[in-house]
């Protein structure tokens, strides 16, 4: 079967013929109909992670982010079968710790990270291996695309999940957005969706209008502050301004070290800090925060990782439902062999919204 495969970090990723997964027992394989492009793909292909000892070893497939077709179930498995269409998360868990039995499988012990990992090579390619595929693998509706999965990848879920389920977020509630890459245009919508009001922020005009397009009430153009007098403080200031007071809660969608700071800095009293967004090499997993401020305010700081496969059904019936839609996000449809260059793209933020590979 056809993949990418990371030779070098940095370089253009080898679309290669491989030899095609078969199922363990209590796994499945999978055919790839569409796969998301994301930035964590890029932080992948670019080497990063080994500050957390989590750098994608060279050889791996990439791609995390897959929506398809059960073609081969294994022995064990129970609840799928031949045919049927499914999301598959890229936390995999084992079903069976005291975190996944708690209903808390994104953050697995024993759990494995699809795409990621030697164990678990990723989606770039025609085919993937789910393992502990009756807990993992997620059956979906009629009514919910392959592609829409793909859109869900890692960002959707993330958000959700940082919204809904880690922050708790209320109808009424400001919530302001740092950074309008796919990640935090799907905590956008999403937010907004929930009965939230939304203040985006980025550097860039495009990112900016599809924010307003997404549910955005309010969006900020950080590049533009200096020529506001009455807001010369940056970023936090303008957010208190519009939000009467600052943000109920804050999202970091970026991972830099001004956003994450930003995104504290404009909370109002007893606020929530959501970390979403993974650092670079320049801040290499550490990011100084006001440690003082947070205790002196009752401020809260949480982080989110994907979400776990069993709470999948509380997204997808708002999807089915058309509540949220995944799909608007996307922006642009590509082939196996254009991954290289649509990551490369995502080193100047020439990016919008979300790229998924269609064409394997």
């Amino acid at each position: 079967m056809r993949a990418a495969v990371l030779e070098s970090y940095g370089e253009p990723l080898s679309i290669e013929e491989v030899d095609p997964p078969t199922p363990d027992p209590h796994g499945v394989v999978v055919d790839v109909e569409a796969c998301g492009l994301c930035r964590s793909d890029w932080h992948a292909w670019q080497g990063h992670g080994e500050w957390a000892d989590d750098q994608v070893p060279i050889g791996q497939i990439l791609g995390h982010e897959p929506a398809g077709r059960v073609a081969q179930v294994g022995d064990r498995v129970d609840e799928l079968a031949v045919g049927d269409r499914v999301a598959v998360p890229f936390n995999l868990g084992d079903g069976t710790c005291y975190y996944c039995r708690n209903g808390h499988g994104n953050v697995c012990e024993d759990g494995y990270a699809l795409g990621f990992e030697s164990s678990v090579p990723g989606a770039f390619a025609e085919q993937i291996h789910v393992p502990h595929a009756d807990f993992n693998a997620v059956t979906l509706p009629g009514g919910v695309s392959a592609e829409a999965v793909a859109a869900l990848g890692c960002r959707y879920v993330t958000a959700f999940h940082a919204l809904a389920h880690r922050a708790d977020i209320a109808a009424g509630d400001w919530i302001a957005v740092h950074g309008c890459g796919g990640l935090g245009l799907a905590a956008v919508q999403i937010a907004a969706a929930l009965g939230a009001r939304v203040l985006a922020v980025d550097i860039r005009t495009a990112p900016l209008e599809l924010a307003s397009e997404l549910g955005a009430e309010v969006t900020i153009d950080a590049t533009e502050l200096e020529n506001e007098t009455r807001e010369n403080d940056g970023v936090p200031a303008a957010i208190k301004a519009r939000t009467d007071g600052g943000a109920h809660v804050s999202v970091d969608a970026l991972g830099r070290a001004e956003t994450c700071r930003n995104s504290v800095d404009c909370l109002r009293i007893r606020g929530t800090h959501v970390q979403i967004g993974l650092t670079t090499e320049a801040e290499r997993g550490e990011v100084a925060l006001p440690i003082d401020e947070i205790a002196r305010w009752d401020v809260t700081v949480v982080g989110s990782r994907g979400m776990p496969p069993s709470r999948y059904d509380e997204l997808l019936r708002l999807i089915d439902a058309g509540t949220l839609a995944p799909e608007r996000l996307v922006t642009n449809r590509v082939a196996l062999a254009d991954v290289s260059d649509r990551l490369a793209a995502m080193s100047e933020y020439e990016t919008r919204g979300i790229e998924v590979v269609t064409e394997f």
